[in-house]
């Protein structure tokens, strides 16, 4: 994901004033002055991450997963300070369509016949499951929802029904060279409804995030996909 950002934005014209990986880590000592970071890395490495970039005072917008249970804290921490974060768990804009979508959907689907289930495919590199993006299109169902009430990581391969305990089973696949892949299942006893986006390559969500980091620079505050898209207008 670096790589391809670092391209793209090269290609825009703008300049690349550092990079980080293992070999030349992110920390107090590495950090230089930039108008704004983009962060992938690794849940563990996302907070401190962040919170430094808060701490000196550089817009930061973030791909990485794995960390939202410390969300909330990073929030009043940017917010007392004046500075801007951008989040996404998934900077596609198909997704982010998809996830619009699914609410429609969800909402559609309350008093009928049919069981949901979502199922997410990554490749083998990827830490975190369920992914974020699977996450989210959860919080998404759930929203729209009048019975179910959590989601559940699924262990097997065979589908769960969702009327099980109220909860939206997520089954988690990893797979050598899948960029990422998500299903949103409505099964019934007479038909199956599927809502499926399927990425390409990593392009779309390098795009994503290059066009947060230029629309959140300048700004204050804590934002996310719906702000950047304005799906409302």
């Amino acid at each position: 994901m670096g790589q391809i950002i670092e391209q793209l934005a090269l290609d825009k014209g703008h300049e690349i004033v550092a990079c980080y990986n293992s070999k030349n880590p992110f920390n107090e000592n590495t950090l230089v002055n930039a108008d704004v970071a983009i962060e992938f890395s690794s849940p563990h490495l996302a907070v401190p991450h962040i919170q430094l970039c808060i701490d000196r005072g550089i817009p930061v917008v973030t791909g990485t997963t794995g960390w939202y249970d410390q969300y909330d804290i990073i929030k009043s921490a940017c917010l007392m300070k004046n500075g801007a974060l951008f989040t996404a768990t998934n900077f596609s804009l198909g997704v982010n369509l998809f996830f619009e979508m699914s609410k429609r959907l969800a909402k559609l689907m309350n008093n009928q016949p049919y069981s949901i289930g979502i199922e997410e495919i990554h490749h083998t590199e990827k830490k975190d499951a369920p992914s974020g993006t699977a996450i989210t299109l959860a919080e998404c169902v759930l929203g729209e929802s009048r019975t179910l009430n959590k989601w559940h990581l699924q262990t097997g391969d065979h589908q769960e029904t969702s009327s099980q305990n109220h909860s939206l089973p997520i089954i988690a696949k990893r797979l050598p060279g899948v960029p990422g892949t998500h299903i949103l299942t409505f099964d019934g006893e007479v038909d199956t409804i599927r809502l499926e986006h399927e990425a390409k390559s990593r392009l779309g969500f390098a795009s994503g995030a290059l066009l947060a980091a230029e629309w959140i620079y300048g700004k204050t505050g804590v934002y996310g996909m719906r702000d950047l898209l304005n799906f409302e207008n």
